[in-house]
């Protein structure tokens, strides 16, 4: 007798409680991280979006190290945030060694709990905090220290009104009814900036040139390809040597990284 197979039911991915536990499913399985949460209200991220990235930026380390993906290289991310996902997937996929900062306190202790209960994890990540809400790399990358590559995922939106506005289009999107409470995390630091993501990145770039012989790539996703034009113009001003775009694709979604650097190739590759 035919007996048909048992289909699970689908995950709401309006329903952050189970976006979680489909991320704590992910990172034990594929990644080796035993214990993961994070606190109420704070982004947590789709995981194969983030390890994306990671593998992208493995292929352009790789560029400059005769195509080989170089293991222990010093990673550097930026806004590391509550879930910590960056640093966990490089240190299990590559053995990279990451540097994490965090502005926000709440984020800061949760990213370190996640280390703290994951053996091993102390020797691969460490944490730095940013007490400066202006700076980025200033006060995090201390003196005589090198990084192969830095990390980012900035915030996108300008203002609260309109990280709200996005959250509403995601919950329409999801066929959620009307009077359906906004499950989308995230804090304000997380979804939000003054002048939004250009700004953000533009701040960035001009920072960068002060640390351009300290790291080999500096890296960031920009969200929209029509945000490129004036960082492109900015990096050419602060005498950028090369700039890359990295295109990514995960299902219907397209994102993509710019990494830039201010050695040449015989400097990268010392």
């Amino acid at each position: 007798m035919f007996r048909p197979q048992r289909v699970s039911p689908p995950v709401n991915f309006a329903d952050p409680q189970a976006v979680k536990m489909l991320n704590k499913a992910l990172l034990a399985h594929f990644y080796g991280v035993a214990h993961w949460d994070i606190p109420e209200g704070f982004l947590c991220p789709p995981v194969p979006g983030r390890a994306d990235y990671v593998h992208h930026l493995a292929d352009l380390l790789a560029e400059g190290n005769e195509g080989v993906v170089p293991q222990q290289a010093t990673i550097l991310d930026i806004g590391t945030g509550a879930n910590l996902i960056y640093p966990l997937i490089g240190a299990h996929e590559y053995q990279w060694r990451f540097t994490g900062s965090e502005i926000g306190d709440e984020a800061f202790a949760s990213a370190q709990a996640i280390i703290s209960a994951n053996p091993g994890l102390s020797r691969a990540i460490r944490l730095r905090r940013q007490k400066d809400a202006a700076s980025i790399f200033n006060g995090i990358i201390h003196k005589n220290e090198s990084y192969d590559a830095t990390m980012c995922n900035p915030p996108f939106h300008d203002s609260a009104a309109s990280a709200r506005a996005g959250s509403e289009r995601k919950r329409r999107n999801l066929g959620q009814a009307e009077d359906a409470a906004l499950n989308f995390g995230g804090q304000q630091h997380e979804l939000w900036c003054e002048g939004g993501e250009v700004a953000f990145i533009l701040r960035m770039i001009s920072e960068s040139e002060q640390f351009g012989r300290q790291v080999k790539w500096f890296t960031t996703l920009v969200s929209r390809g029509d945000n490129l034009p004036p960082l492109y113009r900015a990096l050419t001003e602060a005498g950028a040597v090369k700039v890359v775009k990295k295109e990514m694709a995960q299902g219907q979604k397209q994102s993509r990284f710019i990494a830039w650097t201010f050695m040449d190739n015989h400097k990268r590759r010392k």
